[in-house]
């Protein structure tokens, strides 16, 4: 005789699935936790007396912070810590402008327009996903000499107008996923090639354009190797290296620095810096998240 399945009732289904659940959350919360760690640590860093940073044992929070030592980072008579942000608001900018209009104009014809020597072209683009950006330094820091671009913003923004391999890459995977048929509609009332990008594809790929936005401004916003190499004179700095320069924030009597480590506004500059970044990844994330997942569905 064929033995029946008895199906388990209904309230252990239940049970199995919340407590599936809270374990997941319980997990994320753990993961959540000891990923801000780091920033609550900087945050409450720079609300300390300088000093207390040595305590033993630590102090989690400062009984009176300090919030004087955000507003004394725009004061120090040597470190322009306003003309850093709007050195890096004119690189972020300008820099995510042209990654958009390249990466999408050549998404666009890799993923949509037939023409020889396509598919060999897409492949030596990744291919340069394998170069090290180091190797290229020595030849790129001669080239832009000649053209005079040193000790400027110049040689961190004209590349992004060329766009980007892994920003292409994600254009082109986001563009293969749009119905051809859209484009066929549209050749019949009479677009042109331009027309079908402008009109159809850039309005329907907006996820993955919000996506390399937010890739670039945080690479670009936290950029520190390039500027350090192109860049010389102190006004010129982005943020990110600008930053560095409160490793020497002390300032002596005379007004001579003690070059020693003043970590209070070390941290604030800091927060300051990574803030940013913050503010636009939570406002963006819904964006970001749909074009990453949008952009691997088709190959």
């Amino acid at each position: 005789m064929r033995a029946t399945a008895v199906r388990p009732p209904a309230y252990r289904k239940t049970i199995a699935h919340v407590s599936q659940r809270v374990l997941v959350y319980s997990l994320l919360a753990v993961g959540a936790f000891f990923v801000s760690l780091p920033f609550f640590w900087m945050v409450r860093s720079s609300l300390m007396v300088e000093g207390d940073q040595y305590v033993w044992p630590p102090i989690l929070w400062p009984a009176h912070p300090v919030w004087q030592n955000y507003a004394d980072v725009f004061m120090i008579p040597y470190i322009p810590l306003p003309r850093y942000f709007w050195n890096s608001i004119v690189l972020v900018t300008l820099a995510t402008i042209g990654e958009l209009i390249a990466t999408s104009m050549v998404g666009f014809a890799f993923g949509r327009l037939r023409w020889w020597g396509r598919n060999f072209l897409f492949g030596v683009l990744i291919a340069t996903l394998f170069l090290p950006s180091q190797v290229t330094v020595i030849p790129l820091f001669l080239f832009f000499r000649q053209l005079g671009w040193l000790d400027t913003l110049l040689p961190l923004i004209v590349p992004s107008w060329f766009g980007h391999a892994f920003y292409i890459f994600l254009m082109r995977q986001f563009i293969t996923t749009v119905p051809a048929e859209l484009d066929d509609a549209a050749r019949i009332d009479g677009c042109n090639t331009f027309r079908i990008y402008w009109n159809i594809i850039v309005p329907l790929s907006m996820p993955a354009l919000a996506t390399i936005a937010i890739f670039s401004f945080q690479s670009k916003w936290n950029q520190f190797f390039e500027p350090l190499i192109y860049i010389s004179t102190k006004e010129n700095m982005p943020i990110a290296v600008g930053v560095r320069s409160f490793h020497s924030a002390l300032t002596l009597p005379g007004g001579t620095t003690s070059y020693n480590i003043s970590w209070s506004h070390l941290m604030a500059a800091t927060v300051l810096m990574v803030l940013p970044i913050i503010i636009v990844f939570f406002f963006a994330q819904r964006a970001f998240i749909q074009g990453i997942v949008v952009s691997g569905v088709k190959g």
